[in-house]
């Protein structure tokens, strides 16, 4: 015989998304917008040794950054 209990589980979920470049919100609970979330780990004998930033950009800041770039970016098809 099978038995059951019935469990809480908590669970973490994004409430808002702001950009660090321009401070504007990305997401909040009523909307959703695409963004850029860098995760980055240094490593060893970089200026920044085992240091973690994190940060997250809008479509138009990162838009501003990346025009600017020597090397252009590849756009890739998606599909």
């Amino acid at each position: 015989m099978i038995k059951y209990k019935t469990v809480i589980k908590r669970e973490k979920v994004i409430d808002k998304v702001s950009c660090n470049r321009c401070g504007k919100q990305i997401i909040d609970t009523n909307s959703s917008h695409d963004f850029l979330h860098i995760d980055k780990h240094w490593g060893y004998e970089s200026k920044k040794d085992f240091e973690q930033h994190t940060f997250d950009l809008c479509e138009d800041c990162y838009d501003e950054i990346i025009k600017n770039f020597k090397i252009p970016i590849r756009n890739k098809d998606y599909y």
